[in-house]
């Protein structure tokens, strides 16, 4: 399950987009992870964490104030193909330029893919690699499927 940190200035996203900002990430994310109609396990456990922060706390050379966002993505070991990054890339920077209605805020979003190691992702007090997700993504569909 993806976990997901947007870091922005705290007046550059309307004050009320942090829910469609988190929805319309972790949406994104799981599609390029190849999950179009998430279920439950997906859904109640890929999380998006907005981080407001000061205007001051947001600098470039070029400025004391920058208009930037920091998009971190930490995705489980494999999830995302050369393509589902691509295409992850495209939706996060789309989404963050639609919902602060500037277009030009393309060009100050930055994304950042990362992978955890094997093993290096804990969840229900297991330290998950492909070995547990594949377990646990089985276990899931049977589930699902009410076997």
């Amino acid at each position: 399950m993806p976990m997901i940190d947007v870091y922005a200035p705290a007046d550059l996203f309307p004050a009320d987009a942090d829910r469609a900002l988190g929805e319309q990430l972790t949406l994104a994310v799981l599609r390029a992870e190849g999950v179009p109609t998430p279920g439950p396990l997906h859904a109640n456990n890929t999380a998006a964490y907005i981080h407001r922060l000061p205007a001051s706390a947001v600098q470039t050379a070029a400025s004391a104030h920058a208009r930037t966002v920091r998009i971190q993505v930490i995705t489980p070991p494999g999830a995302l193909v050369r393509d589902g990054q691509k295409q992850l890339v495209r939706e996060a920077t789309e989404i963050v330029a639609s919902l602060t209605g500037d277009a030009t805020q393309a060009g100050r979003t930055w994304v950042i893919l990362t992978e955890a190691a094997e093993g290096g992702w804990g969840m229900l007090g297991t330290a998950f690699g492909k070995e547990e997700f594949a377990a646990l993504a089985a276990k899931a569909r049977a589930a699902a499927q009410g076997d």
